[in-house]
């Protein structure tokens, strides 16, 4: 009789299991090609056969690399670390309500700090959610904050240098928009004027909705296509059901990981970790309201790697035609 499989329930059970090759091969197999049918990435043909001894497949039409490895044509490619590696860190950053650093990656599965952040980083473009459920409808909150250091947390001589101004002035503007009982959608913008955000409010809101935001005159005259209303925070928090309450509680999640686990962010790479902790918030709840579980999140993540690339030279600016995403 065959033993039933068991899918990990926790860390420890996942390094475990991925730590035998072939649980590798078959949640991968499974996960890409869910039909049975194994597909080359290079050429499209399914005239495939797996070599165990290689431990690669083998794509039988004419072209170059016929053989080729689970991890090819994912966010894993050309990494010479294994899966045995690769899944359990997936696990860990999907499932840390307050994400993980690279230095505890680096001492957890023995990689250089370098090399973990290199990691962190290719995961979290397989977190990234490419918005294609459309745009947010029924009762949606908005709100804005900025990301950057506090001048009282710094000595004398680095806040001179950084901190030029008030308010938000060298810091950088991230726009949040949260539709109540659903998603969130968070990404860094240029500015709070008046058109910048009524522009990302129309691309990301349907039209019609209910919308909820603070007294910022950047949202004057959207009631021509919306229900709005306005809590006004120097008098109260909540109205009724006029509050930024639920946007508010992600800002703080962001940054209680921002701020206590990643200690310092690269405006450059702030988008990547904004995406992070939008995928955990999204993916805490299923569609019932039940809690999902830390396997279904971690099997959310691994669904969407096929396709995305990123190189090195990418990642730190290097790469020709590589620019700041704000």
């Amino acid at each position: 009789m065959s033993k039933e499989k068991v899918d990990p329930a926790t860390l420890q059970e996942a390094v475990l299991h991925f730590a035998n090759p072939d649980n590798c091969k078959d949640f991968m197999s499974d996960l890409r090609w869910p039909d049975g049918k194994v597909i080359c990435p290079r050429c499209g043909s399914d005239d495939v056969s797996y070599l165990p001894n290689a431990r690669v497949f083998k794509c039988y039409q004419k072209h170059e690399c016929q053989k080729f490895s689970l991890k090819v044509g994912t966010v894993f490619e050309d990494s010479p670390i294994g899966l045995d590696k690769w899944l359990p860190v997936v696990w860990m950053l999907v499932n840390c309500r307050n994400g993980v650093s690279s230095y505890e990656i680096h001492r957890a599965i023995g990689v250089t700090q370098k090399t973990a952040w290199f990691m962190l980083q290719r995961a979290r473009l397989a977190m990234q959610d490419e918005h294609t459920g459309g745009k947010l409808g029924g009762e949606v909150e908005i709100d804005e904050t900025f990301i950057g250091g506090k001048a009282r947390n710094m000595h004398k001589d680095v806040r001179a240098r950084k901190i030029t101004g008030t308010g938000g002035k060298d810091k950088a503007m991230v726009m949040g928009m949260v539709e109540r009982g659903g998603k969130v959608r968070a990404f860094v913008v240029g500015n709070r004027r008046k058109k910048e955000l009524q522009q990302q409010v129309r691309e990301h809101v349907e039209a019609g909705s209910a919308i909820f935001s603070d007294e910022l005159k950047s949202y004057d005259g959207l009631k021509t296509d919306y229900q709005h209303a306005v809590i006004n925070h120097a008098v109260e928090y909540v109205n009724g059901n006029v509050h930024t309450n639920t946007m508010e509680n992600f800002w703080s999640l962001l940054k209680r990981g921002l701020n206590g686990t990643y200690i310092s962010v690269e405006p450059f790479h702030l988008f990547r970790y904004i995406d992070e902790q939008a995928f955990r918030f999204n993916n805490r709840k299923d569609a019932d309201g039940e809690l999902i579980n830390d396997f279904n999140r971690f099997k959310t993540a691994l669904s969407q790697i096929v396709g995305k690339r990123l190189t090195y030279k990418a990642l730190t600016g290097k790469e020709e035609g590589t620019e700041v995403p704000f």
